[in-house]
């Protein structure tokens, strides 16, 4: 059953002991303990089943060792596309700034003239959102009312009447004078 077994030299030996200890990514750690065990003789489902990982994930970094070697198990492959908007991001950041723009619709067709890519609006949103730009809701500040109840006189209020004090019942009939069980508050 030697097909089951993985080969490495001296200085293989070396790193991958290395990597399985004391690597900064667990992933990188959990594949380095893959290689280990089936360069110790282990078989693919045993290794599976000691790691609590699928047989199929063992057989995928085995193919990415002999693939890549040591540097294709230690590595996360690609991160994926860059945006092709990434070289535009200053321009359009010095652009919103100095002039914001009201809505998201407005936004696209000024990224639109400026670098000619068109997007959708979650997109536009998004990138936006990206470059640390904020979608911030204009409003009036409401004026305070003409009068308030402090500047009303304590005798007009509701709740200041003699029945409606903090000792009080509350009414037991209709008509009763009380329009508050609230405690009186000067």
């Amino acid at each position: 059953m030697a097909w089951f077994r993985v080969q490495l030299s001296e200085v293989e030996q070396q790193v991958v002991l290395d990597y399985r200890d004391h690597h900064v990514d667990p992933l990188v750690r959990q594949r380095m303990w893959v290689l280990w065990l089936l360069h110790c003789g282990q078989t693919r489902e045993k290794t599976a089943e000691i790691l609590l990982m699928s047989r199929a994930t063992v057989q995928r970094h085995v193919a990415a060792y002999r693939k890549g070697g040591l540097a294709g198990l230690a590595s996360r492959g690609e991160a994926g596309r860059v945006s092709e908007w990434t070289q535009f991001d200053e321009i359009l950041k010095a652009e919103f700034r100095e002039r914001p723009v009201r809505s998201v619709a407005e936004a696209g067709e000024r990224i639109t003239a400026l670098t000619g890519l068109k997007r959708r609006p979650s997109q536009v949103r998004y990138h936006l959102h990206r470059l640390g730009l904020k979608y911030r809701r204009m409003r009036a500040i409401p004026a305070p009312p003409k009068k308030s109840w402090k500047n009303t006189s304590p005798t007009r209020r509701p709740s200041s009447r003699a029945s409606c004090n903090q000792f009080s019942t509350p009414p037991s009939k209709a008509g009763a004078t009380c329009s508050s069980w609230m405690p009186v508050t000067l």
